[in-house]
């Protein structure tokens, strides 16, 4: 296999909710094989945390804040990459919110509204405008973080399972229509993960224990398992590669 395949060397990549979990494993891989990584997400200092560590280990990176469901600042960063970078090769979608936990004819209007506008019209809107920019110089590629549940609920998850099937159907749209532009459209279905924002199951013993029943390798996956993926299918690994959701899951689709 061409050892370049994976090289991202003079590659622009923004990165949300990459302040920690699998944000933060994605933007320390993609810098590690040469990207230039915008760290963003709403915690400004939690980005400039992460683009500092790139740096220190010889990677190039900075740091930029974005709340994705408010569109004054998702349309910020966008000039900012345009004015600074002139391109964007990469977008990886993967800032998102699940504030509600319960039956789903319980959702509050407040809760609803919070997951829509983040997982369903921020991803639709970062896609819009870094195809605008991606068009202008031959492509890009872009990787919009799902999850397993917006292909089987998650159980009290309603609301969110239903925004990451919308992830799923976006990705297939933007892939549909942009496949001859060069701008490749893939998604990342991570099953459960140890991440902050998966603790209200992971640090349960009692849901943890059963949703492991249903995971034939038996345990969490670490955010660092979950960034691997997300190389292959922004580099030239994957140049015949869109419109496609990947599992990354340890087999718990397979159930």
């Amino acid at each position: 296999m061409n050892n370049k395949m994976f090289d991202l060397s003079g590659k622009v990549a923004l990165v949300t909710g990459a302040s920690r979990g699998i944000g933060e494993s994605i933007a320390r891989t993609l810098a590690a094989s040469g990207a230039h990584v915008i760290v963003s997400s709403r915690n400004i200092d939690g980005c400039q945390f992460v683009a500092e560590r790139i740096r220190e280990g010889g990677g190039s990176a900075e740091a930029f804040a974005c709340h994705i469901g408010e569109m004054d600042q998702l349309e910020a960063v966008w000039k900012h990459i345009a004015a600074t970078h002139g391109k964007l090769d990469i977008l990886v979608n993967n800032a998102a919110t699940n504030p509600y936990f319960g039956p789903v004819e319980d959702t509050d209007l407040g809760a609803f509204q919070k997951t829509v506008d983040v997982n369903i019209r921020g991803y639709y809107f970062m896609c819009a405008r870094a195809v605008q920019l991606m068009k202008t110089h031959g492509g890009g590629a872009i990787v919009n973080v799902a999850s397993v549940n917006g292909v089987v609920p998650g159980h009290f998850q309603g609301i969110y399972s239903i925004t990451k099937a919308a992830v799923m159907a976006m990705t297939k749209s933007f892939a549909k229509e942009l496949g001859a532009q060069n701008i490749r459209v893939n998604a990342l279905l991570p099953g459960l993960t140890d991440t902050r924002f998966a603790r209200a199951l992971t640090s349960n013993e009692a849901i943890k224990k059963q949703a492991l029943q249903h995971i034939p390798m038996n345990r969490v996956a670490a955010p660092d398992e979950m960034a691997g993926t997300v190389l292959y299918l922004v580099s030239a690994a994957s140049t015949y590669t869109t419109g496609t959701c990947i599992n990354v899951d340890g087999g718990y689709l397979t159930v």
